[in-house]
Parts: structure tokens; sequence; C-alpha cells
């Protein structure tokens, strides 16, 4: 069977762990040439060997996307191994602790704004010039259902994800022409480390089990559960494949129908 992404360069942040780890699975699965990037470092070498031992090709770096050296030192290694940058999937993100906004420490709201949308721009930043000089390209930016609607006590990673969808949109129309798509999705809550941690603050506040703080959560989500990662990875293989030629621009929503109501 043919490979969707045969020879093709992905780069993905936060590769390691959550939807970023399970993409570099699946790009892998399609053939795709990897270069990954993420702040732990420890985390995203173990992801980068086991990627490896599979015959695979990867160009590994610790990078905090906020910082604009960082990324662009990860791009340039990987165009120098690679030659070029095909996909750009900037999945890297950050969330807060559970607070009102009256409450939420300027610090929290900074490094949410630096992180998850800063983060995106510089990414976008450098893939965009290799895409340009190739003359064609496909980048998925991470944002949230959250970018989408509001979010109580999340307010901070609601704006920066917010952003992230006003970044897509703008190099969208910008890039069109070049034969460039620039989309976004926005998944709801899904069985990750964030929402992990989400769930554990719940747990803790409210006297709940784990089980019990997740379906208060889900409990929000028409379809009544939350998501699991392999249901949004999908959505972005085929957000980024060559067959799905024709959508850029968009904000997809991945979300059991949050932000139908």
């Amino acid at each position: 069977m043919d490979k969707r992404y045969q020879d093709q360069v992905v780069m993905i942040t936060g590769a390691a762990s959550g939807f970023g780890k399970m993409a570099a699975e699946r790009f892998r699965d399609e053939g795709a040439k990897l270069a990954l990037s993420d702040v732990s470092g420890d985390a995203l070498r173990a992801v980068a060997d086991a990627l490896r031992a599979s015959g695979t090709e990867v160009v590994a770096d610790v990078v905090d996307v906020s910082q604009e050296a960082q990324v662009a030192a990860h791009v340039a290694n990987a165009v120098s191994a690679f030659g070029t940058i095909n996909v750009g999937v900037n999945n890297a993100g950050i969330g807060h602790d559970l607070a009102p906004l009256h409450l939420l420490p300027v610090e929290q709201f900074d490094q949410n704004y630096a992180v998850n949308a800063r983060g995106v721009f510089l990414c976008m930043q450098q893939q965009l010039p290799h895409m340009l000089k190739a003359g064609q390209g496909v980048i998925l930016n991470v944002s949230s259902a959250a970018g989408l609607t509001g979010a109580s006590q999340l307010s901070a990673y609601a704006a920066a994800k917010h952003a992230v969808v006003g970044l897509t949109k703008a190099a969208a129309d910008e890039y069109a022409r070049k034969n460039i798509r620039v989309n976004a999705i926005c998944p709801a809550f899904t069985v990750t480390p964030m929402v992990e941690e989400m769930a554990e603050q719940v747990s803790t506040r409210a006297g709940l089990s784990r089980e019990q703080a997740l379906g208060h959560i889900a409990s929000r989500i028409p379809m009544g559960r939350v998501a699991q990662p392999e249901e949004i990875v999908q959505a972005m293989l085929w957000a980024c494949a060559p067959e799905n030629s024709f959508m850029t621009g968009q904000a997809i929503a991945l979300d059991g129908g949050l932000t139908a109501i």
C-alpha cells in the first residue's frame, strides 16, 4: 500500500508525549522523515530512539518554542539533515492552573501566550521560508475547542488558543497563492497528560476520584465522554494529507459536539 508521507519531512513540536508522540508514530508509519522537538529532553530522546530503531530518519532537538533562537536552530538542523520541511505540525502547548480570571497570576497568562501563541508564530515564521522555496507545504497548528469558545477557569489558555486560530487564518490567506495550506485543529478534552493534570486538580478540589473527575469533565461534552488521542491524531494526518488539497484556513473542531451548543 502506498504511504501518504513517503519521504516527506514532517516537523512536530511537543513530540515527547500526548498528541505529538502519537503523531510522530503515525507519520512514521506513513513513511515520513521526522524533525521532532520538546522541552522534555529525556522523554524526547526516548521517543526518537524508538523511532530510529524502527528504521525512521529522525532529527530531535530540545526546544522551548517560545525562544526564537532555539526554534531557528532546530529548523536549521532539520533542513541541514533533510533538505526542506514539507509539513509543520505546531503542537507544543501548555495549560495552567484552574483559576477565575481575577485570581490568575499574570505570569501564567504571559507563559501561556509565550508557548501557545508566540511558539506557533515562531515555528511558522521559520517553516514558511523553506516551504516558499519548495513551492509547496502544509502547516497544521494545534489550537483547542477553547480557541473557539470560552473556557471557564482557563482564561489565559483560551485567549492564547484563540490567537492560534487567528494566526492560522491570517497565514492561510497570505500563503494560499503560494501553494501552502495552513489549518488548525481544535480538540476538546482528550486523555492526554494535560487533561490528566486538570482531572487531578478537579479531584483534589472536589474530593473526587480520578474517574469521577474525568466524568465531571466529560459531562460538559454532548457525546458524554472525553476523546482518545488516536481520534485526534487521525485527523492530524488527514488534515495534512496530499489528497486533502483544497482545505486551508480552517479551524476544525474535534470536540464531541461541545462547540455545537
